[in-house]
C-alpha cells in the first residue's frame, strides 16, 4: 500500500510539471481575453500562478525526494 502511494504521488506531481511546463504554449499571452476569465485572472501572473504553481511546487518536493533517497543510499551501501 505505502507502494502504491508513492506511485501515485510520483504520477501526480508529474502530471502537474507537464501541465505547467505547456501551460504557458497553451494560452495566447499577448491576448488578455483568452486568459482573462480564468481561475488567477485577470492578470496573466495571477494565472500563470494558479496554473504553473502546483507544478513548481511537485518539482520541488520530486527534486527534495531524489536528493533524500541518494542521501540514504549512499549511507547504507558505505556500512
Amino acid at each position: 500500500m505505502k507502494v502504491l502511494l508513492k506511485v501515485l504521488g510520483i504520477v501526480v506531481a508529474a502530471f502537474f510539471i507537464a501541465r505547467a511546463v505547456a501551460q504557458p504554449f497553451l494560452i495566447d499571452v499577448a491576448d488578455p481575453s483568452t486568459y482573462s476569465d480564468s481561475w488567477g485572472g485577470p492578470s496573466l501572473a495571477g494565472v500563470l500562478a494558479v496554473r504553473c504553481g502546483p507544478g513548481v511546487l511537485a518539482a520541488m518536493y520530486l527534486y527534495g525526494s531524489a536528493v533524500r533517497w541518494r542521501r540514504r543510499e549512499v549511507v547504507s551501501s558505505s556500512r
